[in-house]
C-alpha cells in the first residue's frame, strides 16, 4: 500500500479546515454493498460553532449528523478503505481525492487545481439555522385549518414537530417517485386518511411542485372528519382531492398507481396491500401499525424459545415477522421492495415503511421462503396470504 497518500490526503483536509478554504467533501465507491450510498459533507455553524455536517444518503432518504472538526476527521478516516474506496475533497483552489483500489490494499492522492478560484460561505461555513429549503409552502391554506399554522402562514411552535414529519414524509415520497414510472394523472388512494395532513401534503405537492394533475382519494371511517376535508379541499380549489366514509374492505378501485395505507391497525395493512397487488398498483406504500395476527400464531420449538418466552421480545420478533413476510409476499406479485424507517422515533415508535414497486418480475424463491420461515416459527398462516 502507498503509505503516503493517506496521510497527504488528511493533511490536505486538516488544511482546508484550519485556513478556511473547504467547501465540501464525498465519500463514494462502497467497498461492500450497504444501505448508505454516499456521504457528502458541507460546513454549518451551529450555534456560532462550526461543524462538518455529513449527509448520509439512502435510496429513499437523507439521514444528517454534525461533528466537531477533529471527530469529522476521525469518522472520514474509519470510512476509507473499510466502507468507501474513494473520498473527493473540494476546496477554494483545489481537488484533492483519495482512491482506494477494490481490496483497499493501495490508494492514491490525486490533485488539480481548479479553474477559478471557488466562493464558499463565510470562510466555508453555511448557516445552519438559515431556513430550511422546503418541500411545502407553509402558506398553503390547509396549513392553517390544520393548525400547523397562523393566519399568516407562519408555522407556530405547536405546529412544528407535525410539520416536520409531514416534511419528511413528501420527501421520502419524492425519493420514491424518482424510482417509480407514475403517470401524470396518478390514481392514488390514501387508506385511513384521518384528518387528512399528509393527504393534502401529497395532493399539493403533486398539484403544485410537481405539476402534474392527480387523483387523490382519501378514504376514513369517521365521517365527520370525511367531511372536514371535503370541505377544506373545496376551500383550497383542490378539485380532485375527494375523501369518502368507507371501510377498506368495501372498496373497490377499478385503476390505481399509488396505494397508501399509514397506521392500519393490524391484518387492515394485510387488506391494503391485497388491494392494492390486485389492482396492479405501481407504487405500495404502507406502515404497519400492530402485530397482532402473527404473534398469536407464534409457537417456536428450537432455540428462539428460550429469547422468546420474554414477551417484549415475542412482541418484536412478531412485528419483525410480520412485515418481512409481507415483504416477501409482494416480491413474489412482481413488486422490488423496500423497508426503512421514515420517520425519526421521538415522532412515532410505529415508523417502519414497507414500499412495493411494481416490476412484473416475481421473485421465484418468495414463497420458499415465506413457507421456511413460518416452519421455523410455528406460524400456520400469515393474513396476507389468504388475501392473496
Amino acid at each position: 500500500m502507498d503509505i503516503s497518500a493517506v496521510p497527504i490526503f488528511f493533511d490536505k483536509l486538516k488544511d482546508s479546515l484550519n485556513q478556511q478554504t473547504f467547501v465540501k467533501l464525498t465519500l463514494s465507491r462502497l467497498r461492500h454493498p450497504s444501505d448508505v450510498k454516499n456521504i457528502y459533507a458541507r460546513l454549518v455553524s451551529i450555534k456560532k460553532q462550526p461543524k462538518i455536517q455529513f449527509t448520509f444518503r439512502y435510496a429513499t432518504r437523507d439521514e444528517v449528523k454534525n461533528f466537531d472538526f477533529t471527530e469529522g476527521v476521525v469518522f472520514i478516516q474509519d470510512q476509507m478503505g473499510t466502507v468507501f474506496l474513494t473520498a473527493d475533497l473540494f476546496t477554494t483552489d483545489f481537488d484533492f481525492s483519495l482512491q482506494f483500489n477494490k481490496k483497499a490494499d493501495n490508494a492514491q492522492f490525486l490533485t488539480k487545481k481548479t479553474n477559478s478560484k471557488r466562493p464558499n460561505t463565510e470562510g466555508g461555513i453555511s448557516p445552519h439555522d438559515q431556513t430550511k429549503k422546503r418541500l411545502l409552502t407553509p402558506t398553503q391554506p390547509y396549513f392553517h385549518a390544520l393548525e400547523i399554522t397562523d393566519a399568516k402562514g407562519n408555522i407556530t411552535s405547536n405546529g412544528q414537530k407535525k410539520f416536520k414529519q409531514i416534511d419528511k414524509y413528501i420527501e421520502t415520497i419524492a425519493a420514491l417517485l424518482r424510482e417509480a414510472d407514475l403517470p401524470n394523472d396518478a390514481v392514488i388512494a390514501d387508506f385511513g386518511s384521518g384528518k387528512g395532513y399528509l393527504t393534502f401534503a401529497l395532493y399539493d405537492y403533486l398539484k403544485n411542485n410537481l405539476k402534474t394533475t392527480p387523483s387523490v382519494s382519501g378514504f376514513e371511517l369517521r365521517e365527520n372528519l370525511v367531511n372536514f376535508c371535503n370541505d377544506l379541499a373545496q376551500k383550497c380549489y383542490f378539485d380532485d382531492l375527494q375523501f369518502f366514509a368507507k371501510d377498506i374492505n368495501e372498496v373497490v378501485l377499478d385503476r390505481l398507481d399509488m396505494l397508501i395505507a399509514l397506521h392500519a391497525c393490524d391484518t387492515a395493512t394485510d387488506v391494503a396491500i391485497a388491494k392494492g397487488i390486485e389492482a396492479k398498483a405501481k407504487v405500495i406504500i404502507v406502515a404497519p401499525c400492530c402485530h397482532k395476527q402473527v404473534r398469536k400464531e407464534l409457537n417456536v420449538k428450537n432455540e428462539m424459545q428460550p429469547i422468546l418466552k420474554h414477551g417484549i421480545l415475542e412482541e418484536r420478533q412478531a412485528e419483525l415477522l410480520t412485515d418481512g413476510i409481507r415483504a416477501l409476499l409482494l416480491e413474489s406479485k412482481g413488486y422490488r421492495t423496500k423497508v426503512f424507517e421514515f420517520v425519526s422515533t421521538e415522532h412515532t415508535p410505529k415508523n417502519v415503511m414497507i414500499v412495493g414497486i411494481r416490476t412484473d418480475k416475481p421473485k421465484p424463491t418468495a414463497l420458499e421462503q415465506v413457507e421456511a420461515i413460518k416452519k421455523h416459527y410455528g406460524i400456520s398462516y400469515h393474513h396476507l396470504e389468504k388475501l392473496l
